[in-house]
């Protein structure tokens, strides 16, 4: 078991890693870390004496004041070293950095004065550090207006707002599920070099422009018209999941269409424009399915049949989330990554859902991990 903290454990690159290290219970213990560990030597002093692996990740990305954002990021690395000093731990430090490294401004030079700070510490203590040049990083739950332009795009549209490009460039981009397996990689690696220097390669290189056009295509056909987009394209599929984490929680359930006349009723339950696995099952009353959660698949429950309760709760955190459907007005609900789910037969006779998930179940590699709600 390798014990695994990280610094920034509450933002958004920091929750990723540490929700990422959580679905490898076999090889990674988690150390928590809170906000308030820099402003406290003591504890910071206990926390990195916890550790075989520090991934440092806390940083400050915006401020209107430049030199605060230098200032506040030179400064956690320096408190982290002198907790290191203070009490001879020399763990593993993985120092995530960024490709603004070699720009000319002070968040870059932050970076780059960071990075050769604990390099220094490295070659003087016996110390190992690993610093990972970053390129622009998206996923879900980023703060809009800071982290990425992904994140206040994806913002926007959901609150009806209209976003804007003031510079059509090119963007290097990485998803935040793929860097977080790239940081998993480096803390279960047995180098034994002093201090190494990654470039962190991007995986898709895209115009903003070109970024837009998607989300808008998502707005108008997913959240519009229920249509589920096309997701064999991994990028695709990473902006989608992205996108619909900014989803407003009471947009669901719902409601189909019922079409009835003195034959029965008809209901469409779903348009896709991607493959996938559709499946349906019986629950008795009382009973719950589900209780797990998913890293990258999208999922649909419909009920057709019966009363339900479908319940989410994003995992490491406490809010549940409830929905009520029942048969008589068919309805769905769909399912967001890292959210765990259920869903349990609340009426007098028997449930009938409708499932559909964009990739069949492999046993090899199931992303689904239990975790009640």
């Amino acid at each position: 078991m390798i014990k695994t903290g990280i610094t920034g454990q509450s933002g958004f690159m920091g929750q990723h890693v540490y929700n990422y290290l959580g679905t490898k219970p076999e090889q990674i213990e988690c150390v928590d870390f809170k906000r308030e560990l820099f402003n406290n030597i003591e504890l910071l002093e206990k926390f990195v004496s916890s550790c075989d692996v520090i991934v440092h990740i806390a940083a400050m990305n915006r401020h209107e004041n430049p030199q605060v954002i230098y200032d506040t990021n030179v400064g956690l690395v320096q408190k982290l070293i002198q907790a290191c000093k203070n009490t001879g731990a020399t763990p593993k430090i993985i120092f995530s950095s960024s490709t603004q490294e070699e720009r000319d401004n002070l968040y870059g030079k932050s970076k780059r004065d960071g990075r050769k700070a604990l390099e220094k510490w490295a070659n003087e203590y016996g110390g190992n550090v690993i610093s990972l040049v970053i390129p622009n990083v998206f996923g879900p739950f980023g703060k809009p207006f800071y982290n990425s332009v992904v994140a206040t795009f994806c913002h926007q549209l959901n609150h009806n707002e209209t976003p804007e490009i003031y510079k059509d460039g090119t963007v290097n981009l990485i998803y935040i599920n793929e860097l977080s397996k790239v940081f998993y990689n480096h803390i279960i690696n047995q180098s034994t070099e002093k201090v190494e220097l990654v470039t962190v390669s991007h995986t898709a290189r895209k115009k903003v422009s070109e970024i837009l056009t998607l989300l808008n295509s998502f707005k108008k056909n997913y959240v519009e018209n229920g249509v589920v987009p096309n997701l064999t394209d991994s990028f695709e599929k990473a902006l989608f999941n992205s996108f619909a984490s900014y989803i407003p929680k009471d947009y669901f359930p719902r409601k189909y269409t019922k079409h009835s006349d003195n034959r029965g009723a008809f209901v469409e339950i779903m348009r896709a424009n991607t493959p996938g696995q559709t499946s349906f099952s019986t629950t008795v009353p009382g009973i719950t399915r589900g209780n797990h959660y998913h890293t990258r698949k999208v999922e649909r429950f419909a009920v057709i049949s019966g009363k339900a309760s479908i319940k989410l709760r994003k995992i490491n955190t406490d809010k549940v989330y409830e929905y009520h459907l029942d048969g008589s007005e068919p309805a769905y609900v769909d399912m967001p990554i890292w959210y765990t789910h259920n869903i349990t037969n609340i009426g007098d006779t028997e449930l009938i859902t409708l499932f559909w998930i964009n990739e069949p179940y492999n046993a090899e590699d199931p992303d689904t991990y239990f975790e009640t709600v």
